[in-house]
């Protein structure tokens, strides 16, 4: 595979599996905190090392070691290697493992600059895409559709670094349970294969009556109808976007602890200016969210990409994580999806006022504040709400986390020189992630149009200036 300058050489393909006979047939059920993540585009996620080594000495001395604790990991890990079964009538698709199942697992090797490759500057949103992995394609048995679950690939950059790459469907497992599935991947390899080394010392929790008895409103049965209802439609969206890619470039910006620290007080003494009554909740990630979210409206209206009236409404997305809730009390090392979907709306005039900032926070930080009376109030609005929203046009959402601590996810090889989140290239998602390199800090990763990614740089380093 060509891409620019940069070769792709697939070296090898290969499968992993849990050891044989390690892990009974099991059929896990989807819960309503899963079905509406049927409708999502797989993840994809890139983690990038340091190795100032040859392809041919990480073929012999690491290759096989990280094979084999994918294999360990996968044992207790094990729906990343079973396969979703979607029947073709109105019966619930489900989780399936059966002894034999496995991963795709892909070897490549590539000679595009790695310095260049991980870094934070604007770039061509194809430049990465050689190192995800793609999915195997569903296949249909008995009219039964038969799904993989998650996709490995690992790129050799020789003598400067390696990539390993995930592709993985959302509905088997949100962020914090993938993420645990790769440090107990890297703490098992770093541990010399014990398959008994894992994150915290604890193991995923699978059971799903946790979950069901915490939906006397018959959620799942009402997001099943509306997946049924809805999903040949949603098939048809989820073709390649070759078109939403072209002339678009992806790039990162850090915001360090003493920014945020400003960006905080900024907005509270804009309240108190504006003698504000509502209690102001400007969290980090609300300020953050704030603040890009703006920059993103002004972008586009400067760039052209939308001719909008005043009083048109624009939408917010984040989720919000339900594990150690005291409503749910579902433990941190639940694996599958356990996240409520949280909607904002405001009118383009208000974010794009003089106090588009503090508007934005308080909008948000409401939206924060009112989980707190129940995180599933409104919950049997959140598939109707996704798709009608979404068609608007006028939705930004959020992907990743902070609290992912995503950089410390290390295999022996210190902590990753970058992370990447690749499907916000199509979504239109902004990602968020703790800073590497400081406590407290975040870094924002976004996709856009060249013209629009510029416009967005300016009003971002203005939006910082003005604090």
């Amino acid at each position: 595979m060509a891409n620019g300058t940069c070769i792709i050489k697939v070296l090898d393909h290969s499968h992993v599996s849990p050891p044989p006979g390690s892990v009974p047939n099991t059929s896990l059920p989807l819960t309503f905190f899963d079905i509406p993540w049927l409708l999502c585009r797989p993840m994809q996620r890139l983690f990038f090392y340091e190795f100032p080594y040859s392809t041919l000495q990480f073929s012999q001395t690491i290759l096989p070691s990280l094979k084999t604790s994918l294999s360990h990991t996968l044992q207790t890990f094990y729906p990343f290697a079973a396969k979703l079964i979607c029947p073709s009538s109105s019966l619930k698709p489900h989780i399936l493992y059966t002894d034999g199942d496995c991963v795709p697992f892909t070897l490549a090797e590539s000679s595009a600059d790695f310095d260049r490759t991980i870094g934070y500057h604007a770039r061509d949103v194809k430049d990465l895409h050689p190192f995800v992995p793609q999915l195997p394609p569903a296949r249909v048995l008995n009219k039964t559709r038969v799904v993989p679950l998650l996709a490995l690939q690992v790129t050799v950059f020789p003598n400067s670094g390696i990539c390993i790459g995930a592709t993985f469907c959302h509905v088997a497992a949100d962020g914090r349970s993938f993420n645990h599935f790769m440090k107990a991947w890297a703490s098992i390899l770093r541990s010399g294969g014990n398959s008994a080394a894992c994150p915290e010392k604890s193991v995923p929790f699978f059971d799903r009556n946790l979950i069901k008895e915490k939906d006397p409103c018959g959620l799942e049965s009402m997001f099943l109808n509306e997946w049924w209802t809805w999903a040949s439609d949603w098939e048809e969206d989820k073709l390649p976007a070759h078109d939403i890619l072209a002339h678009k470039v992806r790039a990162s910006f850090v915001m360090d602890r003493g920014v945020i620290d400003r960006l905080k007080r900024y907005v509270l003494n804009q309240c108190v200016k504006k003698s504000e009554s509502e209690q102001l909740r400007a969290s980090t990630f609300v300020v953050t969210c704030a603040l890009v979210w703006t920059c993103l409206i002004k972008a586009q209206e400067l760039s052209g990409s939308e001719n909008l009236e005043d009083d048109e409404f624009h939408y917010f997305c984040f989720v919000a994580d339900c594990r150690n809730r005291p409503e749910f009390a579902i433990p941190e090392t639940y694996f599958g999806n356990c996240l409520a979907i949280c909607f904002v709306r405001m009118k383009r005039s208000e974010l794009l006022g003089e106090n588009g900032v503090l508007a934005a926070t308080i909008a948000i930080g409401n939206r924060v504040g009112e989980l707190e009376n129940g995180a599933l109030r409104g919950a049997e609005k959140w598939i109707t709400n996704w798709k009608e929203i979404s068609e608007t046009g006028h939705l930004v959402t959020v992907s990743g986390s902070p609290r992912l601590r995503v950089y410390e996810t290390d295999f022996g090889w210190g902590k990753p020189k970058k992370t990447e989140v690749v499907q916000i290239d199509v979504s239109g998602s902004i990602c968020l992630g703790e800073c590497r390199d400081e406590e407290g800090g975040i870094e924002i990763s976004l996709a856009l149009h060249r013209d629009e990614m510029e416009v967005f740089n300016g009003f971002f380093e203005q939006g910082l200036k003005a604090i």
